[in-house]
């Protein structure tokens, strides 16, 4: 597997908040929508439903092949972060 060598251009640098991220497919790609609340969440009294307002700050398209990748950095990253963040006893 090739090495690949990253440049982050200063404008992407700052990133982008999300409060989620919806994942859909295509038969092509899997697309990551990541979105952040607009405004405060609504009732709907009619379905007693509570409606977000969100807007899509970023769409990321990637190869299915990648998914798999996608899983196991995130699986890594998560488990450092719970050693890292875990309560000491």
């Amino acid at each position: 597997m090739p090495r690949i060598q990253l440049a982050l251009p200063p404008d992407k640098a700052a990133g982008v908040f999300a409060d989620f991220v919806r994942a859909w497919h295509t038969k092509d790609c899997f697309i990551l929508d990541f979105s952040s609340y607009t405004e405060p969440p609504m009732h709907d009294e009619s379905t007693d439903d509570i409606l977000q307002q969100s807007a899509v700050v970023s769409r990321v398209r990637i190869p299915p092949a990648q998914v798999f990748e996608l899983m196991k950095a995130l699986e890594a990253q998560l488990s450092a972060w719970e050693s890292e963040t875990k309560p000491k006893k």
